[in-house]
């Protein structure tokens, strides 16, 4: 999927490129430009998530704690896991490599970007790697000691509005007075 789209845009791109039109005039160029996101030094090199991504971030990650749940669920035929079990998904959760994960840039507006967040614009650049896995597993790992892993299993028990509430919506979560963004399980991955 991935070569057919590379295929495409090349072509779209360079369509027309030394053909002429019925008159003899070369057609008008077609081009895109799309910008990198423009990162701080705070985004570069700080370890820790900048404040301004911190709720996606929680989105990011509680759509992952959920997926991770749910699958160690299914294997034990939808019964709740033992406390052994979801202790040792929760800590593989955090742990993952996260590389799917990076920051992009929305209508001047820096937003992370990856499984569970919505969709973004067909055309744009995202920047993954460098430090955003590592700031990913460092707040997972935070809302796991912080929480408790039965707390957020419970949360898990109850549905995925409950944990993303639990984690991201409360009156300390990274999102408290902001509107709650799309369900993650109805959003797309960036595919491009």
């Amino acid at each position: 999927m991935r070569a057919v789209l590379a295929a495409w845009l090349v072509l779209s791109l360079l369509g027309g490129t030394g053909t002429q039109d019925m008159c003899g005039d070369p057609p008008a160029a077609l081009t895109h430009s799309v910008p990198a996101p423009q990162l701080s030094p705070e985004d570069r090199l700080s370890p820790h998530m900048p404040e301004s991504l911190r709720c996606d971030a929680c989105h990011a990650i509680a759509f992952q704690i959920e997926e991770q749940l749910s699958k160690a669920e299914e294997k034990v035929g939808k019964k709740a896991l033992k406390e052994s079990d979801y202790l040792e998904v929760l800590e593989r959760s955090c742990s993952q490599d996260w590389e799917s994960y990076g920051v992009l840039e929305l209508d001047g507006e820096k937003r992370l970007s990856g499984p569970g967040l919505p969709k973004q614009q067909p055309l744009s650049v995202l920047v993954s790697g460098g430090p955003w896995p590592s700031r990913l597993s460092k707040l997972c790992h935070g809302y796991v000691g912080e929480q408790g892993e039965a707390h957020i299993y419970g949360a898990h028990r109850r549905g995925p509005a409950a944990l993303r509430q639990l984690l991201c919506h409360g009156d300390k979560g990274p999102c408290a007075g902001r509107k709650d963004r799309p369900d993650p399980r109805k959003a797309l991955q960036n595919e491009l």
